[in-house]
């Protein structure tokens, strides 16, 4: 048989951000397994040693660039200086994300710019850089955007980060609708808590993991980076070449209670 779906990414090249650890580093890692070169996009360059030097390991390419993504001018240096390093960027991960807790009323002006400044305005104007080199280019190319299942429910207490997931959700459908007649595709992950060093706060608290398996309705347990780096690579792959604007929500099952 030969019309087998290929997950291959060999001579393909990656950017992804916040890439030095957490989801960043698995994606890294999972794309270069792929058979991908990647770019790091680092807040702090000299981060980036250790997943840059398993990535080597993999016979892969690597690149650490500095990289704030609240910084525009400074993230649009990166994108351009891999694409000076690589030649080309076929694939994008939009990976960083965050944001600051509080009852609704609570929130000031510069919490909620922090927010959506972070997890949608960078998102999109990254992409937008991307973008515009992979329709001069002309061969296409892959963006996948992070969301989160806070995107779909409301989690008291976070209210401007769910609004802000669900922000980045639509605007992956906005992207893979003005984009697809370039043969780009525009797609979202949506995890639950993950195992990360980012959670590991949270997830230490009291009572507050044993309420999060309560919740993960299906599976009853936290997840793991792989299990969304897995997602990434899949939708970056020609095996899902014909899956654009559409989120995949990894959670569990926390949505379908």
């Amino acid at each position: 048989m030969t019309d087998l779906p290929s997950y291959d990414l060999t001579g393909k090249t990656a950017l992804v951000t916040g890439a030095a650890r957490g989801l960043g580093r698995a994606i890294a890692l999972a794309l270069a397994n792929a058979g991908a070169d990647i770019a790091l996009g680092l807040r702090d360059r000299a981060s980036g040693a250790g997943v840059g030097a398993e990535i080597e390991a993999l016979g892969r390419r690597v690149e650490p660039l500095q990289m704030d993504v609240m910084d525009l001018p400074q993230a649009y240096s990166a994108v351009d200086a891999a694409i000076a390093a690589f030649g080309h960027l076929d694939i994008l991960v939009n990976n960083v994300g965050g944001g600051t807790e509080g009852p609704l009323e609570d929130f000031t002006e510069d919490e909620f710019d922090l927010t959506i400044n972070l997890n949608v305005k960078a998102s999109f104007f990254i992409a937008q850089r991307v973008a515009r080199h992979m329709i001069a280019r002309g061969k296409g190319g892959a963006i996948v955007n992070m969301s989160s299942q806070a995107g779909f429910i409301a989690l008291p207490g976070e209210g401007i980060y769910c609004l802000s997931k669900a922000a980045v959700a639509h605007m992956t459908k906005c992207m893979a609708v003005e984009w697809g007649r370039h043969g780009i595709t525009v797609n979202a992950v949506a995890p639950t808590f993950i195992e990360t060093d980012g959670t590991a706060e949270a997830l230490g608290r009291p009572g507050f993991r044993d309420d999060v398996v309560e919740r993960i309705a299906a599976l009853h347990r936290v997840g793991q980076p792989r299990e969304v780096s897995g997602a990434v690579a899949f939708l970056a792959s020609p095996a899902a070449s014909l899956i654009t604007g559409q989120t995949l929500i990894i959670d569990g099952g926390w949505t379908s209670r």
